[in-house]
C-alpha cells in the first residue's frame, strides 16, 4: 500500500486517483479515507485525488505518541512535501479544519491554492461567550465520560457515534464496512486526539487566515450546531459558507451528490482565478 513517511518516522497510508489538479481530503475522528468512497469517483474525474490515513487511523501507524493538532499539522505538510504537491486544494472534515488551521497557522499557505472545511466549529468547549461546541464533549467532564466510553465501551460508542452523525439510513453491507473501519483506531490514540482536539480555541487564528476557502453547514448535525461552522465563514476571510440542510455531521453521505458538485464547482472557481 502507498504511504509516505514522517519526520518522526511514522507511515501514513495513502491512496491517488485521477489526474489534474491535487485534492487532499482528510477525514475525521476516529473514522478513516474510506468514508470517502461515495465520493471519490466523481471528484477523480477531473482531479487528482489524495486520500490520507491520519496516524492511528485506516491503514496508517499507530504510534504511541503525536495524537496533537499541530502534529498532525505537520503530518500533513510531509505529505504535501512528500508528493511534491502545488497549487493544491485541502479539504477536511470535522477534526480535519482544525488540521488544516493549524496547518497554514505553522507553515503558511505554500503549495495551497484553496481550503474546504465540512461542519467543524472554532471551539468544542463552552465558555461564557461560547455556547456553539459540541453537543456532549463540551467540557472537561464530557471529555472524561467520552474517553470512560472509548477505554470500556468502544463497540457500542462506535454504532452510537456514527448513528449520530448521519440523517439517512446506510445500506447494512456499507455500515459494516465504516463500523470496521472506526474499529482500526485504538481507543488511547482517539483518547490522545480528542483531549487535544476538543480544547482547542480557533477563534482568534482563524481571522488571519486569507486562503480562499468554503465552509459546508450541515442543518441536521446532532455533534456540532450549525451555528459553529456559520462563525468560521463569518469571520475567515475569503471564506463562504454552502448550506447542507439535509445534512447531519457526514455531509458527504448525507447528500452525497451536492457535496460532489460543491467540491467541483468550487474547485473551478479556484481554475478560473
Amino acid at each position: 500500500m502507498p504511504h509516505i513517511t514522517t519526520s518522526d518516522q511514522v507511515k501514513l497510508h495513502y491512496e491517488e486517483y485521477g489526474q489534474g489538479r491535487p485534492l487532499v481530503m482528510i477525514h475525521g475522528w476516529t473514522f478513516s479515507s474510506r468514508f470517502f468512497h461515495r465520493n471519490i469517483k466523481a471528484l477523480a474525474q477531473k482531479h487528482r485525488v489524495i486520500t490520507l490515513d491520519l496516524r492511528g487511523h485506516g491503514e496508517s501507524d499507530k504510534p504511541e505518541h503525536g495524537y496533537r493538532i499541530a502534529r498532525l499539522a505537520a503530518d500533513l505538510r510531509d505529505l504535501l512535501d512528500a508528493l511534491d504537491l502545488k497549487d493544491a486544494t485541502v479539504l477536511g472534515w470535522s477534526i480535519g479544519s482544525p488540521i488544516i488551521w493549524s496547518y497554514l497557522e505553522l507553515f503558511g499557505q505554500k503549495q495551497l491554492r484553496s481550503a474546504i472545511f465540512v461542519q467543524q466549529t472554532p471551539k468544542q468547549f463552552f465558555s461564557p461567550d461560547w455556547k456553539l461546541g459540541h453537543a456532549t464533549c463540551y467540557d472537561e467532564a464530557g471529555l472524561t465520560f467520552l474517553q470512560q466510553q472509548l477505554a470500556f465501551n468502544r463497540t457500542a460508542f462506535d454504532q452510537q457515534n456514527l448513528s449520530d452523525c448521519l440523517s439517512t439510513s446506510l445500506p447494512d453491507d456499507e455500515k459494516t464496512m465504516l463500523l470496521s473501519e472506526m474499529a482500526k483506531c485504538p481507543s488511547p490514540a482517539a483518547s490522545l486526539m480528542m483531549a487535544d482536539h476538543t480544547t482547542q480555541d480557533w477563534r482568534d487564528v482563524l481571522p488571519h487566515l486569507t486562503l480562499p476557502s468554503l465552509m459546508m453547514v450541515a442543518g441536521k448535525d446532532k455533534v456540532l450546531p450549525a451555528a459553529g461552522p456559520r462563525w468560521v465563514a463569518d469571520h475567515m476571510p475569503h471564506c463562504r459558507a454552502v448550506e447542507f440542510e439535509n445534512s447531519s455531521h457526514m455531509v458527504f453521505l448525507d447528500e452525497t451528490e451536492k457535496f460532489n458538485q460543491t467540491v467541483l464547482a468550487f474547485m473551478e472557481e479556484g481554475a478560473a482565478a
